[in-house]
């Protein structure tokens, strides 16, 4: 796909400040540092216009990129950074399941889970969430070329495995660096999310 004019429209910490319009919300969630900026630039083929930060858990906000007035990426707050207190993880965790419980734009979810390691506790706890919200979703096995190419397919079905064990959703490899990957995904994007 092709993206023309791409932009950051707005940081939201309450639901009043997200966006009005009627355009659809795909949602990009996973833990800190997993690269859900590193996707919104790769998919869009731009290097920086999510900003990603070398310090994990530093978003506390949720972050609309406004995709051509087609749609927007909605880039969650990551969870489960170790430095971050109880308290602040806890209400990050609310700051998110608020977002996903009372937004009703919203057309689909993008969990990224690395895919060179198993499930964390917060992970499944998120995947609880994204199967109660009764929301679309896909899967993706991030990172995918820190392992090698030979053993992408393997880990990807592994990871499911322990993630989605009945093996209903769809569950695709992702690489910031490889795009090889991209349209595999924009295609699903495009089907569920019906956008041209």
């Amino acid at each position: 796909m092709i993206v023309k004019n791409p932009k950051f429209e707005i940081s939201a910490v309450s639901p009043k400040q997200y966006p009005k319009n009627e355009l659809p919300q795909i949602v990009l969630v996973g833990k800190s540092n997993v690269g859900k900026s590193s996707f919104i630039n790769t998919m869009i083929n731009r290097k920086s216009l999510a900003r990603t930060s070398s310090e994990p858990g530093k978003t506390r906000q949720i972050n609309f990129y406004n995709i051509d007035e087609k749609f927007y990426f909605v880039d969650l707050p990551g969870y489960g950074y170790s430095k971050m207190s109880k308290n602040e993880q806890e209400k990050v965790g609310e700051f998110i399941e608020q977002y996903l419980f009372s937004c009703k734009k919203i057309s689909l979810i993008i969990f990224l889970i690395d895919i060179r390691h198993s499930p964390t506790n917060n992970d499944r706890i998120m995947y609880n969430y994204i199967i109660k919200s009764g929301l679309p979703f896909i899967i993706l096995a991030n990172k995918a070329d820190k392992i090698a190419p030979t053993k992408v397919l393997d880990e990807t079905k592994k990871l499911q495995k322990e993630i989605n064990p009945i093996g209903d959703a769809i569950m695709l490899p992702f690489s910031s660096l490889k795009k090889n990957y991209s349209e595999d995904i924009w295609e699903k994007i495009r089907e569920i999310c019906d956008i041209q």
